[in-house]
């Protein structure tokens, strides 16, 4: 057999050379798709079971709930040391789930600005917006750009398409850059109050750890019994344009040892005897927590789970209303 010209073979050594270089590509590729999809399957399966964990951990909460409430009946207060202490719980494989309780009544109930059983048919809530604004000037947010927010929130959420005094409706959302609607329901998070007019980033910073979004247009179910000194601002928006936050300050320390027995003795204390709240308003202070807010921090070999949960306590045994994964924004 004679041996091919030099052209030939090198050009035969050169499609044998790039066909190893092609394959060895294609080797890689999928090696590391392969490795890829091995580690999605892992991590995939490891968030799984975190979830299985935090759903574990939801249960032990809820039972320490049942435990609390049936300690004090009628009544919640922070003996205990319950509010916002993290558990530790030990978890297989050297993983670790740290559980946190917080009072997830004492806040200003976003929805509270709207009124009505069907979510669908909402109109608005004076007594919540004057609350709302009361918050913000509390906040040192500007008179005109609280009630600006508070009623374009109340627009925001009602059924209608009429804009409210200094609100806004769709016809304002429509006219930006990348159009919008109002939402005419409830907010399931807080998250969308972003989205109502007059709300600045700084604004909403300021706010957000005031704020939260019950599953209901009840006013705010404050907890008077496990208020913080800090938290002062939630009891002077009740008393907008008439109770101070030096008045505030002073109706939380006057609280007894252990918490007061009623409403009315609440109300009766010094500091707060020659006001007169509206009719609305009276009751609206509570002695006994309704809702709980549960945040959970899952870390399971290389994966961390973060889960807050929101627990209804009006009835017993307590029951999970709402739950959410990730960081709270």
């Amino acid at each position: 057999m004679k041996p091919g010209r030099p052209s030939e073979e090198g050009a035969a050594l050169l499609a044998v050379l790039l066909l190893v270089a092609i394959m060895a590509a294609l080797a890689a590729a999928s090696l590391e798709r392969l490795q890829l999809a091995t580690r999605l399957a892992g991590n995939i399966a490891s968030i799984d079971q975190s979830r299985a964990f935090a759903t574990g951990a939801e249960s032990l909460a809820i039972l320490r709930i049942n435990d609390l409430l049936a300690t004090t009946p009628g009544k919640t207060t922070l003996q205990g040391g319950w509010l916002g202490e993290p558990t530790l719980l030990p978890l297989p494989g050297g993983g670790v789930a740290e559980a946190t309780i917080w009072d997830g009544s004492n806040c200003f109930n976003l929805n509270s600005v709207a009124r009505g059983e069907d979510p669908a048919a909402l109109t608005t809530d004076q007594v919540g917006v004057l609350q709302f604004t009361g918050l913000m000037t509390a906040l040192r947010i500007p008179r005109g750009d609280a009630e600006r927010i508070a009623w374009s929130l109340a627009d925001w959420i009602d059924a209608d398409s009429i804009a409210a005094r200094s609100g806004n409706e769709d016809r304002t959302y429509g006219q930006a850059d990348q159009p919008y609607r109002t939402g005419n329901t409830l907010l399931a998070e807080v998250s969308e109050l972003r989205a109502v007019a007059g709300v600045t980033p700084a604004y909403y910073e300021r706010m957000r750890p005031w704020l939260c979004a019950l599953p209901t247009t009840e006013l705010s179910p404050i907890n008077v019994n496990t208020l913080l000194p800090e938290q002062a601002p939630l009891i002077a928006m009740l008393l907008p344009n008439r109770l101070d936050a030096n008045g505030a300050s002073q109706a939380i320390a006057a609280r007894p040892e252990n918490g007061w027995n009623s409403i009315a003795d609440f109300w009766n204390q010094p500091v707060l005897a020659n006001q007169e709240p509206m009719s609305e308003v009276i009751g609206q202070p509570e002695i006994r927590t309704r809702y709980f807010r549960l945040d959970l921090d899952v870390r399971l070999g290389d994966v961390e789970l973060q889960q807050s949960a929101l627990i209804d306590a009006s009835v017993s045994p307590a029951r999970i209303v709402s739950r959410r994964w990730g960081t709270d924004e």
